[in-house]
């Protein structure tokens, strides 16, 4: 996540970024290209509001795949950033990007709406999966989600998956309505549930904590986290909710790239932690510590489809 930049370079990075533009492997230079890129290169992709921070993850696994891809006429790689998921979608119809990594979530969006395909799963952090968990203290008497009813919960923000897209999701999918909140201090309607943003995983539990809101939700991994959920908070509070688990990262590929060419991406990206190499460019790659095979069938891809048509059309 490239700290070392100098001003001048940063400004540069943010002007590209604004205007959907490419870091480039060779050079670090950086230029903004309107029509589908030239085949000499491979552009690894993800959505970003800090592309400062992502870069120096992207960067290394653009390299990697670039030096392995020669047979293809590949000789760099590139980084392309989006500043949310609508740019994306034409990025990737318009053969800009070729690999893009994010959450399940937005990869049934990028699916649906850009014909991207859904290939591997990322074991971000070391982790395959994550799953998302409402709770509330046990002296509370909201042992399930019918006690949140007239009841406020903390999510983190609009762009956390398990801290508000599943749970809120999951909340609509069994009838319950949402209704959001000016401040934690303001009182439920009777016949909803009431919800605010909290912005930080240890906001939530602190306000659960303290009484300021009735329940939250989190990650499981964030849920045995010392520093998002304290020991003795977790002490005081029951799991109400647990979601079935969900890929920690989801690698796609652009649709229309040639079959061979695709295929020899996901093998180079299946095999990179059995060499030196590719374990020093996985974990650059926010510790990634694999990848393996992830298939449009599966059961959390399919539930993911079904959540984000629920938001889709009610959050």
């Amino acid at each position: 996540m490239f700290r070392q930049l100098t001003s001048a370079l940063a400004f540069i990075f943010a002007v590209t970024y604004a205007n959907g533009g490419l870091a480039n492997s060779s050079d670090n230079s950086f230029s903004h290209q309107k029509n589908t890129l030239t085949r000499d290169s491979i552009v690894v992709g993800r959505v970003s509001t800090n592309p400062k921070k992502h870069f120096k993850h992207l960067k290394p696994i653009a390299d990697y795949l670039a030096d392995n891809l020669s047979d293809f006429g590949i000789t760099e790689g590139k980084v392309l950033f989006a500043k949310d998921n609508q740019q994306m979608i034409r990025f990737i119809q318009q053969g800009k990007v070729d690999l893009i990594t994010e959450t399940v979530f937005s990869a049934t969006e990028f699916q649906n709406k850009a014909g991207a395909e859904i290939v591997l799963r990322r074991w971000k952090k070391g982790v395959a999966d994550y799953s998302s968990i409402m709770f509330a203290r046990k002296d509370s008497g909201i042992t399930s989600l019918d006690g949140l009813v007239g009841k406020t919960i903390a999510f983190q923000d609009m762009g956390s998956s398990s801290s508000f897209f599943i749970p809120a999701s999951i909340l609509i999918q069994n009838g319950y309505q949402l209704i959001r909140l000016d401040s934690p201090r303001e009182v439920a309607p009777e016949h909803a549930i009431g919800y605010v943003f909290a912005n930080k995983e240890l906001n939530i539990s602190a306000w659960v904590n303290k009484g300021i809101v009735d329940a939250g939700a989190l990650s499981n991994l964030d849920w045995n986290n010392e520093e998002d959920m304290p020991e003795s908070f977790r002490q005081v509070n029951n799991i109400i909710y647990q979601s079935i688990p969900f890929p920690r990262g989801v690698e796609l590929l652009r649709a229309d790239m040639d079959p061979a060419l695709k295929t020899q991406i996901v093998q180079i990206l299946l095999n990179a932690h059995e060499n030196e190499q590719g374990k020093r460019v996985l974990k650059a790659y926010q510790k990634t510590l694999k990848f393996d095979e992830l298939f449009d069938s599966s059961d959390s891809v399919r539930r993911a489809k079904e959540l984000a048509q629920i938001v889709a059309e009610q959050l």
